[in-house]
């Protein structure tokens, strides 16, 4: 018996959770401290909360394997952008976490032909 080729969603949702993970990888090399992953509201999901220091990091991750569609970081959208400020209002109502700064930053990772680069963008919006 052969195993059943992934579905096209299950291929986008392995490559976003690769994506994702090397994001996670990159920002904790830098130096933040990851908080949650994947929280989820009636309203969304929040990839990535993080500590960078004084401030609390909302990371929206974004993955691609090509570039025919524009980069990964373009697909963060301003209608997306406001989505994500207002997950984070209720990340923080739940969590009770005090920082004197939010950040919202995009991990863009290009998956092409085994290699990956990402592009960290912080104070995205």
């Amino acid at each position: 018996m052969h195993p059943t080729p992934p579905t096209p969603a299950g291929r986008r949702a392995e490559l976003g959770a690769r994506g994702e993970q090397l994001a996670v990888d990159h920002l904790t090399a830098a130096g933040l401290t990851v908080l949650d992953r994947n929280w989820r509201s009636g309203r969304g999901e929040l990839d990535v909360v993080a500590r960078d220091q004084d401030a609390i990091v909302f990371c929206e991750v974004k993955t691609r394997s090509g570039t025919g569609y524009g980069s990964p970081v373009e697909a963060v959208t301003p209608a997306k952008q406001a989505r994500l400020r207002a997950l984070a209002g209720r990340w923080l109502d739940e969590h009770r976490e005090h920082a004197p700064r939010l950040r919202f930053d995009v991990v863009g990772v290009l998956l092409v032909g085994g290699r990956a680069e990402v592009e960290h963008l912080r104070g995205a919006f």
